[in-house]
C-alpha cells in the first residue's frame, strides 16, 4: 500500500485548510493515511546563527523523515498577508538545511482555501512555483474558495463544478503516485 502524508499547511487549530487536507486524504483510497499537525514541529524561528550555534532541531529531521518514508503528500495551504504561514515558512526552512532536495521529488499535490472569493490562490501560486521546482511530477493543485459556502465535514466539497476540478486535479495526483 502507499503511504500518503497530508497536512494543512497552519497552525491554527481550527484550521479550514487542515480540514481539506483531511478531505483529501480521505479521497485517496486504498493507501496508509498520515496526518501531520504543524503544531507537533514547533520550532525556534530559523536563522543562520541559531543554526550554527545550535544545530538543526531533532523535530526538523522528525519531518523530514516522515516526508521521506511517504509515497506521496497533501498540503493545503493557509494564506497570511498573502504567502505562507510563519509556521508553514519555518518548518520550510529548517527542513531545507537538511538535504537540498526538500520534498524528495515525490507526487504532490498542493491545495487552498479561504473564506474568500480567490480560495487563497496567491499563496498556492507562490508554493507551486517554489516546490515544483525540480520535481519530475506535474504536480496538480486546486484552490476551494468560499470554504464555508463549499464545502462541509458530511458531503465535502459541495459545488458541482468546483468538485469536478477537486478529482481531476486528484485523479492526477494519484495516477503520479501509482
Amino acid at each position: 500500500m502507499k503511504k500518503i502524508v497530508a497536512f494543512g499547511a497552519s497552525s491554527s487549530i481550527n484550521s479550514i485548510n487542515k480540514t481539506l487536507a483531511r478531505y483529501t486524504l480521505s479521497q485517496v483510497n486504498n493507501s496508509i493515511h498520515v496526518i501531520l499537525d504543524l503544531n507537533d514541529f514547533e520550532m525556534p524561528i530559523y536563522s543562520v546563527d541559531r543554526e550554527k550555534k545550535e544545530g538543526i532541531p531533532k523535530l526538523a529531521y522528525k519531518f523530514k523523515k516522515i516526508l521521506k518514508t511517504a509515497d506521496g503528500i497533501i498540503i493545503s495551504f493557509a494564506e497570511h498577508n498573502g504567502a505562507y504561514t510563519a509556521a508553514f515558512k519555518n518548518i520550510f526552512d529548517w527542513i531545507s538545511r537538511i538535504e537540498k532536495i526538500v520534498w524528495f521529488n515525490k507526487p504532490m499535490f498542493l491545495l487552498a482555501t479561504s473564506n474568500g472569493d480567490r480560495g487563497a490562490k496567491q499563496v498556492l501560486e507562490i508554493a507551486h512555483s517554489r516546490i515544483s521546482r525540480g520535481n519530475p511530477y506535474q504536480i496538480p493543485t486546486f484552490s476551494l474558495p468560499n470554504f464555508e459556502k463549499n464545502f462541509t465535514e458530511e458531503e465535502g466539497i459541495l459545488n458541482k463544478d468546483i468538485k469536478n476540478e477537486f478529482e481531476k486535479a486528484l485523479s492526477l495526483f494519484i495516477s503520479n503516485v501509482n
